[in-house]
């Protein structure tokens, strides 16, 4: 009986680490881009720090979906990259500009879902977007909570909702499972989209809003 159970906990133990790795590669992409610099250095303490993260550590299981759409993937790491740049260009324009007069807002947005990797995906991609910046996560009800650059009205605020909405979406095509993924499709049905693909927004800060 000890020898089954001993091999169980092993076999338990190599299943959880091949569930991770998806959360490996996304940790040492996160540790990357924020570094600035895919380079063979940056990567390996990437991989060190992941293993430590998700090994040593001891955090809570992650819930996967076991599915990745590869052509939404691609989608929304094109479109990511393309609102990074436009929106690095919007926010140096606004501080020219605006400089010290520059109005912003802390804005709650609660999600559809209240999968931590999901929640974390959302939280990291809309802050990796200059114009805003993550400040908290009430795990409990799925809301993060961001400050944003260059608002000065409610409809500002709804449309910074909505941008942050879109990105859980993307990663929702990309990346949930079944039940979310059922979910987003009776919304785009109930909205009339028609074949919605996984691209990303970015709040628009052109500095010229009244």
């Amino acid at each position: 009986m000890s020898g089954a159970t001993a091999q169980d906990k092993v076999r338990r133990r190599n299943h959880r680490f091949i569930v991770e790795i998806p959360l490996i590669l996304w940790l040492v992409a996160v540790w990357a881009i924020l570094w600035g610099e895919f380079n063979i250095t940056n990567l390996t303490v990437g991989v060190i720090l992941a293993l430590l993260v998700t090994r040593v550590m001891a955090l809570p299981p992650v819930t996967l979906s076991h599915r990745f759409n590869i052509f939404h993937g691609l989608v929304m790491g094109i479109t990511f990259i393309y609102q990074v740049t436009k929106a690095s260009f919007q926010v140096l324009w606004v501080a020219i500009k605006e400089g010290p007069n520059v109005r912003s807002a802390i804005v709650g947005v609660q999600l559809r879902t209240g999968n931590d990797l999901l929640v974390t995906a959302v939280a990291n991609t809309t802050g990796l977007i200059p114009g805003s910046v993550l400040i908290e996560v009430d795990r409990s009800t799925g809301t993060l909570f961001f400050h944003v650059l260059n608002v000065k009205n409610e409809a500002e605020v709804e449309s910074f909702r909505q941008v942050v909405l879109d990105t859980e979406a993307a990663w929702i095509r990309t990346m949930g499972n079944e039940h979310e993924l059922a979910l987003l499709h009776a919304e785009d049905e109930r909205l009339g989209k028609k074949n919605p693909m996984a691209v990303l927004h970015a709040p628009e800060q052109s500095g010229d809003r009244s």
